[in-house]
């Protein structure tokens, strides 16, 4: 271990002792995007010693100019994004157990996956999922490290449960915009800087190293050469629904999950359904109406002037249109 994370370890604020608490440590990333595949492989190499992936979605050629992870076959063949994670990562450090599950992160399907959880890492890209993730890791008392990206801005913050405000006490205090990805584009160094903060609270957390941990928030706009340090200790309420005295979670509700979600930015509408799918024979009864595209995860089809894309978990993304209504009648059509 020494000659693999040697110039890690001679790092004092890690050392061999810091190095050996990153070996028992067990760290869940939410989302396999950009943020999600920069912190994996940061802290696949250094040493990690358990790591989980979740992500719901599959590789396409624009996310190449800034996933690292991920090639150009992982394109062409359509692969689930945390499963083309999981196969590079095993490359990079085979020590590492590393777990990927492709589904949507909903409270449901969080509650069974982090029960031995030391760590999360937000890399979502919305606030629905961060605000059910939040309530989630409050209840459960896990830290977990926010961050987000978009054009040459990016924030990150490190939340940590009965010590810092979270994030629905913070809503007033970032200066959130509506802009995503898809709207408005990003650059790679952007998403990198948020990273390089992420992780590096991560490995303070992983080696117990709390008193190093960054307590104000992070934004910065590296095109414009703005960074700011916002202390928001103040922002911490004693009547927050989800960190107040009497928290009542309300993000964990069943009628807070979205069923049928417009994708921000990208005229897609996701809809998800209780029942997994059988994609052999939507695969057989589909191939009737149009080509079909299918491998173990999923299932793509051109229809008409939109593209549909099941997965085995139920959901089904449909390309090409942001009407929720105009989704489900072409879903209907084709899946009944």
């Amino acid at each position: 271990m020494f000659d693999r994370y040697s110039r890690q370890i001679l790092f004092k604020p890690i050392g061999e002792n810091g190095q050996q608490n990153i070996v028992l440590k067990h760290v869940l990333i939410i989302g396999c995007g950009a943020l999600g595949s920069g912190n994996a492989e940061n802290l696949v190499r250094a040493g990690i010693g358990k790591l989980t992936l979740i992500d719901r979605d599959y590789v396409e050629l624009s996310n190449l100019q800034r996933q690292q992870l991920y090639t150009e076959k992982n394109v062409h063949d359509q692969i689930p994004k945390a499963l083309a994670a999981k196969t590079r990562l095993q490359e990079i450090n085979s020590e590492v157990e590393i777990e990927s599950f492709v589904l949507d992160a909903t409270s449901n399907t969080l509650y069974p996956i982090i029960k031995d959880i030391d760590l999360v890492i937000d890399a979502t890209d919305n606030f629905e999922t961060r605000f059910m993730l939040n309530d989630l890791m409050q209840k459960q008392g896990i830290p977990w490290i926010f961050g987000s990206c978009v054009g040459s801005t990016g924030m990150s913050y490190t939340i940590f449960p009965g010590k810092t405000p979270c994030l629905q006490c913070l809503l007033g205090t970032i200066p959130v915009s509506g802009a995503t990805c898809d709207s408005v584009g990003i650059i790679s160094p952007a998403v990198q800087m948020v990273v390089a903060h992420q992780t590096t609270e991560a490995l303070k957390i992983l080696v117990e190293d709390t008193k190093a941990l960054r307590t104000k928030l992070i934004t910065f706009d590296l095109w414009n050469n703005h960074y700011h340090l916002i202390n928001v200790n103040r922002a911490k309420k004693t009547d927050c629904p989800t960190c107040g005295k009497t928290p009542s979670y309300p993000n964990l509700n069943d009628e807070s999950s979205t069923k049928t979600e417009v994708l921000c930015g990208r005229n897609t509408v996701q809809i998800r359904t209780s029942k997994k799918l059988n994609l052999d024979i939507l695969a057989s009864r589909l191939q009737k109406i149009a080509p079909v595209k299918h491998n173990d995860f999923l299932l793509s089809i051109e229809y008409e002037s939109y593209r549909l894309v099941f997965f085995r978990d139920g959901r089904t993304l449909v390309h090409g249109t942001d009407s929720v209504e105009k989704a489900k009648t072409i879903y209907n059509q084709l899946a009944g």
